[in-house]
């Protein structure tokens, strides 16, 4: 036994990390980063939500954005999301990640339940909106996204 003290009465309880239920929240970057897939081949850009508004104001969740993988499938559907992302909080050139945070958005999450019993059901992020509506994306800048131009940032494209 060790002797500790400590009060529970000064201290918020720590939130449930069961899954929100399915839907649309405005919500807003608080915490990321960029760390190595699982395999250590590509990498991952785990996003930390808090929801804004509504029943579930201050819940957070959580969101993982594929930037850089072998598969150029894989990466194309990353890529697509941290736009449709960077679209939605109007940041078009993003040097760091820390750009997203506190920028309300709408997105769109479900419910993922793993079929084999081994995980938790879990929130999975689904789509992003700017708060005012759809994002709409100009031709312009779809041809601009087309070819993106070198950059150091992890997320961008590698060279072939």
């Amino acid at each position: 036994m060790a002797s500790f003290q400590f009060n529970a009465a000064n201290v918020e309880p720590q939130q449930s990390f069961t899954p929100i239920p399915a839907g649309s929240y405005i919500a807003q970057v608080v915490e990321s980063e960029i760390k190595p897939t699982k395999n250590g081949t590509g990498q991952m850009m785990n996003l930390t939500f808090e929801v804004l508004d509504g029943q579930y104001r201050n819940r957070k969740f959580f969101g993982r954005i594929n930037v850089v993988n072998q598969s150029a499938e894989a990466e194309r559907i990353g890529q697509s999301q941290l736009s449709a992302l960077c679209h939605a909080t109007g940041v078009m050139q993003l040097q760091d990640t820390v750009q997203l945070h506190g920028k309300p958005v709408k997105i769109k999450v479900k419910v993922r339940v793993d079929e084999s019993g081994k995980y938790d059901a879990s929130n999975e992020v689904t789509g992003y909106e700017a708060i005012s509506g759809a994002v709409q994306v100009p031709a312009a800048s779809q041809q601009a996204q087309a070819a993106p131009a070198a950059s150091s940032a992890p997320w961008a494209k590698r060279a072939a």
